[in-house]
């Protein structure tokens, strides 16, 4: 009970006349999660400072250092962030909306969180019409996600792209830039059943064993990991060419300036003699 003209309290009730409503405590513990969270962001990519000095340093233009800093990120958050954006401009002396028109260009860099396995599936005409088009649709219906979404168990995000250079091995699917050459729509389930459970087998080519996205982005950022002499990276398909040349005595004719370096050569000793 309260006396006549006084106000009786109730909580989070909004003052008259205060323009402001009290924040809940789901409110105030959701704000304090943000804050955090930001400022535990933030950190992190403090952190990348010196990586991405080095990076910098290889270059004779830092703005030149954008594409492989962009991975260097991706290798951190996993996708390009707002602050990702904002820490390259401050790093490259840029503009956050010259950093964004790149990020945007460019679709190997990602605005959302990608899950550990990029599965890219090429439906560029050559593996569309030996079945690229059947795979990606399996994938599509198997995994319950659609183009560039991931799986609720942030395993798969699943992708059609272009054209991977691989069109002897067409159907050619893509797991973290890594090549599964000669793809099935069961052979493509398979796959990424096992990205799931996680069991990922070993590329057809290239390195022997998978590596999550971010360790993919850090390497296109320019830090080996030791691993590019692991595999053969052309197969049967790709060296039939060079092996019917050899086997036939075949050679491609030498540059006409190499031609006429030699000719000149020529002349010269003639000429002396």
């Amino acid at each position: 009970m309260t006396e006549a003209g006084e106000r009786e309290e109730r909580p989070n009730e909004p003052i008259p006349g205060d323009g402001e409503q009290p924040m809940s405590t789901a409110g105030r513990e959701g704000e304090a999660s943000a804050e955090f969270s930001g400022k535990t962001k933030k950190a992190s990519l403090d952190a990348l400072e010196v990586q991405a000095k080095e990076i910098i340093a290889r270059y004779p233009q830092p703005r030149s250092a954008l594409l492989p800093l962009l991975h260097l990120l991706q290798a951190e958050e996993g996708y390009v962030s707002p602050d990702g954006i904002e820490f390259a401009a401050e790093q490259l002396q840029l503009t956050t909306a010259e950093v964004a028109g790149v990020v945007t260009f460019y679709t190997m860099y990602k605005r959302r969180p990608v899950g550990d396995y990029h599965v890219g599936v090429c439906t560029n005409t050559l593996c569309a019409v030996m079945g690229g088009d059947a795979i990606f649709a399996t994938l599509k219906e198997h995994l319950g996600v659609g183009n560039d979404e991931t799986t609720d168990d942030g395993a798969v995000t699943l992708e059609h792209i272009e054209c991977n250079a691989a069109c002897d091995f067409a159907p050619v699917v893509m797991v973290n830039w890594e090549f599964f050459d000669n793809q099935t729509p069961e052979s493509a389930k398979d796959l990424v059943d096992r990205l799931r459970s996680g069991n990922p087998p070993a590329p057809s080519r290239g390195a022997q064993h998978l590596c999550t996205w971010k360790e993919a982005s850090r390497v296109l950022a320019g830090f080996s990991d030791g691993r590019a002499t692991e595999g053969a990276n052309a197969g049967p398909a790709t060296l039939v060419g060079l092996t019917i040349a050899k086997e036939r005595g075949w050679s491609a004719p030498e540059p006409a300036a190499k031609r006429a370096a030699a000719s000149e050569d020529t002349e010269g000793r003639d000429g002396r003699q």
